[in-house]
């Protein structure tokens, strides 16, 4: 329906449209709500900044959402079916319950026991509609991995956000990730590209006001909706998607999902590996994350989110040639790319062990 160079125009106009929004949206709630999200002041003992900052940033992640899968049959008429799908509305099924689910737990505090029922039950909606990782023969144990897949990406993205910019440049990434694959792989599915950039563009206003220093989180609200739909485009696009050359190759699709994904999972296996080796609690936030082991070994808050952004840049890229350079999945390959993983990991775990506040 669209030549190549109208769909770029839609897209940038889409982009830059919800990015403005964005940015207007977030400065009306810095205007008229600076409370929502402020706990009481022994819990914020546990957060890496001193002064209380209202949480709502993902409040405007979520009202981007929608307008985008609204947009969608604006922009694309002659598909409107194509969003009346299970799976689409799944999605948008699960990352409301989460986003309520943050919501409830930003301005209640909620037991971590519901917290968990809920993310369980986001993971049970997304394999109801039909999105569930298929790596296995059995299953059984694919419906276990998508459960423990979507409640561990909800709880990672979730603990990430433990400093400003952080969480919001790594989410950045992953989307950016989504889209490259779409692009070199295809086919191009207009509502998922419309998704993304939304979303994407959502972020990027929102890193105007998270970036260091900050003047508003995230919040529960921000990170268990980006939780669900990042755990989804992971499914959609690196778990569930075959080679260039339309074979299905479980290691590239593991590989690469484990990339795309790297640093959130490194900074939540370390934190939890390190807690239960002192005898704590996992789920009890603290200042041991690998983020503030970087500032204890002398960078800057603003040089750690940095950090972040270039690690991120690096897995896009390497996300970029494992699509676009590697048409067959050798074992050297799946050598290279998780040496990467380990080298990375290994670094910032030894970094935990030789820095101290």
């Amino acid at each position: 329906m669209y030549s190549p160079t109208q769909l770029f125009l839609i897209y940038s106009g889409l982009f830059f449209t919800s990015l403005v929004f964005s940015i207007l949206v977030n400065s009306l709630f810095m205007r008229f709500a600076r409370t929502l999200g402020i706990r009481e002041s022994d819990h914020m003992l546990v957060r890496w900044s001193s002064t209380s900052k209202p949480a709502f940033g993902g409040i405007g992640f979520y009202i981007l959402f929608l307008a985008s899968f609204t947009l969608h049959g604006v922009i694309f008429p002659g598909q409107v079916q194509s969003t009346l799908r299970p799976d689409l509305f799944g999605l948008l099924a699960a990352t409301s319950l989460g986003f309520l689910m943050g919501l409830a737990d930003d301005a209640y505090n909620t037991k971590p026991l519901l917290k968990f029922m809920v993310q369980l039950a986001c993971g049970g909606i997304l394999i109801a509609s039909g999105t569930r990782i298929e790596v296995f023969a059995s299953s059984g144990a694919n419906v276990a991995i998508t459960l423990f897949w979507v409640v561990g990406m909800m709880n990672s993205i979730n603990m990430l956000d433990n400093m400003d910019g952080i969480t919001t440049a790594v989410s950045i990434g992953i989307l950016g990730a989504g889209l490259i694959a779409l692009i070199v792989i295809g086919p191009m599915d207009p509502v998922f590209s419309v998704l993304m950039i939304g979303v994407m563009a959502s972020l990027f206003g929102f890193l105007f006001f998270n970036w260091n220093p900050s003047r508003m989180y995230m919040g529960d609200t921000g990170s268990q909706f980006l939780g669900v739909f990042l755990a989804f485009v992971g499914i959609r696009f690196f778990w569930n998607t075959p080679s260039p050359e339309g074979a299905w190759e479980p290691a590239r699709q593991a590989v690469t999902t484990l990339i795309v994904f790297l640093l959130p999972i490194a900074d939540t296996t370390i934190v939890s590996i390190n807690r239960i080796l002192r005898g704590t609690s996992p789920f009890v936030g603290g200042r041991d994350h690998t983020t503030h082991h970087l500032s204890y070994a002398g960078l800057t808050d603003a040089q750690v989110a940095l950090t972040f952004v270039a690690l991120s840049l690096l897995n896009l890229f390497l996300v970029f040639v494992s699509f676009r350079y590697i048409p067959v999945w050798e074992n050297i390959h799946t050598l290279i790319f998780v040496a990467y993983a380990l080298v990375l990991f290994s670094t910032l775990f030894v970094l935990t062990k030789r820095t101290r506040p």
